[in-house]
């Protein structure tokens, strides 16, 4: 009985460090996302890491902005898709690959607006997102109608518990 009591509590002790881990990453991101004012109003920003040169905002703080306003919702999304526990979950891919699309077109292409032709790759991943999304409701409503469960349990049942942070990851990729 003591083994079983102790695998639990180590296992509670696990699932603490990894909340409070998540918790202070979703914490700083206010501090995340106001570094921009840190930035000096120039066109070129010298730090000791690195050289920024901001050819079409012609201001290093206007191009960190620009920057962290498409990384912040990108950041608390990834955050959101690895920890979410319910069956549509993959639905969050939509707006993560939007948002890596003009995150990497703004670190890429200082040169021309940023939100140009990201409909076009979004189509094709909708198209593949949104029927998953639905063949998987579909299942879950045909298992409503035949067995007496309740909407969490079938839930529960469906969703995928990889027990790793990295098997979690590597189940995408």
């Amino acid at each position: 009985m003591t083994e079983i009591e102790s695998k639990s509590q180590l296992t509670d002790n696990k699932s603490f460090i990894i909340g409070s881990i998540i918790a202070t990453f979703i914490a700083i991101t206010p501090y995340i996302f106001y570094y921009y004012e840190s930035v000096p109003d120039v066109k070129i920003w010298n730090t000791f890491l690195f050289n920024y040169d901001s050819k079409y905002y012609l201001s290093a703080q206007v191009g960190i902005w620009t920057i962290i306003g498409k990384f912040v919702p990108l950041y608390l999304l990834i955050i959101w898709f690895f920890t979410c526990r319910h069956w549509w979950y993959h639905a969050l891919l939509t707006p993560i690959i939007m948002y890596f699309f003009q995150f990497a077109t703004v670190i890429n292409e200082d040169l021309k607006y940023v939100d140009t032709n990201q409909f076009l790759y979004l189509v094709i991943m909708m198209a593949i997102v949104i029927p998953s999304i639905y063949l998987v409701r579909a299942r879950i409503f045909n298992k409503i109608n035949t067995v007496n469960k309740s909407l969490q349990d079938l839930e529960d049942e469906l969703t995928i518990k990889p027990k790793t942070l990295w098997g979690k990851i590597r189940q995408y990729f």
